[in-house]
């Protein structure tokens, strides 16, 4: 799937005169804000250390670069003390349209093992391409997951608009319209379209979290057979962490008044999908796909048939449409953190991926109890 920016053109001279003198250790636009507030063991150069203690040289640790949030916290349970985990987009920053710098391409290159989710990093290959580098190990953590495409259940409160025969006639409609847009488009550009159509956001899955730990653990060893075993030791104890939080949902969401909830963007669907909820997103994948006002009509007229008290946003998005809802319905607005990023006030209170993921499901309840 080659997806191609512009802004690469521009920067791969200037990456060109950075690779020389750029480690993966170095802070790059902000991107080490998150680690080195939340790891204060991660080393500012490449230099080994030497032990007071012994007088010997420890070995160089691992150092992994991953893209947002959910990816760098993932990395820095399994690695340890045994690995620098970096995370390119900086704390505070919404990843979905963000992009590389000539900086951020110099800390790829050196890097042993690179974390991304996919689908959201959709610079990734030709980042990958363009900072080449035979030894390091990539790590796609959702690529064992099957992804679901974005919003395929996302409005199944129209059902009573539309009846079987409307279906079925919008579903054939739908394949013809898929089969023309094959005729005319390159293969590229339409494998592009049907990867911006699938949701990326497996990580909200507390079960499926544990499938992405699970992968970069074992990159993590195949890039550092000597530390294999502590690399296992550590994804199996955060693993148990994650089912936990996996029954903590199940047991919190079982007997709610209402399963449906609007959020501002369609980041939930698995999570609703696995304990029996109904997402209503105001825009789509993307929070940046503002909706049509038919469909601002539509989720007002929901939420006022299902008696909805609470429109959920999110901290690095603008609340505005979610708060016009709100005022057109009489109800309030909270978080509901889809967790693409932490925000400075999150990581000065000691809030991680279980903690915030704790805090969003306590909102359902409130909200699906009103």
């Amino acid at each position: 799937m080659k997806v191609m920016f512009s802004k690469f053109s521009l920067l791969l001279i200037a990456a060109v005169l950075l690779l020389s003198g750029c480690g993966a250790a170095g802070s790059t636009n902000g991107a080490n804000t998150v680690g080195a507030q939340a790891d204060s063991g991660s080393a500012a150069s490449s230099e080994p250390s030497v032990s007071p203690a012994a007088g010997e040289t420890e070995a160089k640790k691992l150092q992994v670069v991953t893209t947002f949030y959910p990816m760098y916290e993932f990395s820095k349970q399994v690695g340890g003390e045994y690995a620098d985990v970096t995370a390119l987009i900086p704390a505070g920053t919404e990843p979905h349209d963000w992009e590389p710098s000539a900086k951020d391409m110099a800390v790829l290159k050196e890097a042993d093992v690179f974390v991304y989710n996919g689908i959201v990093e959709g610079w990734a290959e030709q980042a990958l391409d363009s900072a080449a580098n035979e030894k390091r190990i990539v790590v796609e953590a959702s690529s064992s997951i099957e992804l679901a495409e974005g919003g395929e259940d996302e409005h199944a409160h129209g059902e009573e608009a539309h009846s079987d025969a409307d279906a079925e006639h919008d579903h054939a409609a739908e394949h013809e319209e898929a089969e023309h847009e094959e005729a005319e488009h390159e293969e590229a550009g339409h494998e592009h379209d049907h990867e911006h159509s699938l949701d990326p956001h497996v990580w909200l899955s507390p079960k499926l979290a544990q499938a992405e730990v699970a992968a970069i653990q074992e990159a993590f060893a195949k890039a550092d057979p000597a530390h294999a075993d502590s690399y296992k030791a550590n994804a199996d104890a955060y693993i148990a962490k994650l089912k936990e939080l996996d029954d903590a949902y199940k047991a919190g969401l079982a007997g709610m008044k209402r399963t449906e909830f609007v959020t501002q963007h369609a980041a939930f669907g698995y999570l609703a999908r696995e304990y029996g909820l109904t997402q209503v997103p105001i825009s789509g994948l993307s929070p940046d796909q503002e909706p049509s006002p038919e469909q601002m009509a539509e989720i007002v007229k929901l939420a006022k048939e299902q008696q909805i008290k609470t429109i959920f946003f999110e901290t690095l998005v603008d609340p505005k449409i979610a708060s016009t809802i709100a005022s057109e319905i009489g109800a309030k607005t909270a978080v509901l953190n889809p967790l693409e990023g932490l925000t400075e006030e999150e990581t000065a209170d000691g809030l991680d991926y279980i903690g915030v993921m704790k805090n969003n499901l306590e909102a359902l309840r409130l909200a699906l109890n009103e």
